[in-house]
């Protein structure tokens, strides 16, 4: 019996594996837009309804495997190492994570993945609702850090507030320098100024002092006089 699932197990991944690779190039192929789920059935032998059980949305298909960065920034800030603090190991991950969007695009095959995003409005509205979630998931993880270790910062005096904004305003940050790059690769030039090497060493200078601003102003002197400690 335990064969026979382990046997339904493998195959079912084996057949989300390939619907999957089998979507990505058709939509790297033809453009998101222009791909079907009859199309993408078709290529890959296999029902319409097969992919519609692995893949609830053609968003979902193409997002499939591309998507850590949604519960990274949360991550980073529960598995920090003992005695740093969240908003370090928070500036650490998302500069990181800037770098290696950068880098990400040196890659042929990452330019076209965010081409064809670029492209795409319906690509462009899922991965709004992505950075939404991924907000969500890293308010949740600093009000969690903040209510049993304390250091939030001082205004907004309710911590789930503060968690929430300080998310929003981080998150906010690091998209907008990603979008950045990717306009850039879209646009007239085509190209991310430089070598990759050199746009990956600026992009991680600009968002190291992006960051570094924003742990700034939230340790400034409150009306009071007193420092928050976050």
């Amino acid at each position: 019996m335990s064969e026979a699932i382990d046997r339904r197990a493998r195959k079912k991944a084996l057949t989300r594996s390939l619907i999957r690779e089998t979507a990505q190039r058709l939509f790297a192929e033809h453009g998101f837009e222009a791909v079907t789920i009859a199309d993408i059935a078709s290529a890959a032998d296999v029902a319409v309804q097969t992919v519609f059980n692995h893949f609830p949305t053609k968003e979902d298909l193409f997002f499939d495997g591309h998507t850590p960065w949604v519960e990274g920034a949360a991550e980073s800030v529960r598995s920090r190492a003992p005695g740093t603090g969240p908003l370090d190991a928070l500036h650490a991950h998302l500069v990181d994570r800037v770098a290696g969007h950068v880098r990400h695009l040196a890659d042929p095959e990452g330019r076209t993945f965010d081409a064809t995003l670029e492209a795409s409005p319906a690509l462009r509205a899922r991965e709004r609702e992505l950075h939404h979630e991924a907000t969500a998931r890293l308010g949740d993880a600093l009000y969690e850090v903040w209510t049993t270790e304390g250091g939030a910062p001082a205004v907004p005096e309710d911590v789930r507030t503060a968690a929430s904004v300080t998310a929003a305003v981080w998150l906010a940050a690091v998209r907008t320098l990603i979008v950045q790059h990717r306009r850039l690769l879209t646009g007239p030039a085509g190209a991310l100024p430089g070598s990759d090497e050199e746009g990956v060493s600026l992009a991680r200078s600009v968002a190291d002092q992006v960051f570094s601003g924003l742990g700034s102003a939230m340790s400034r002197p409150t009306a009071d006089g007193l420092r928050p400690t976050g």
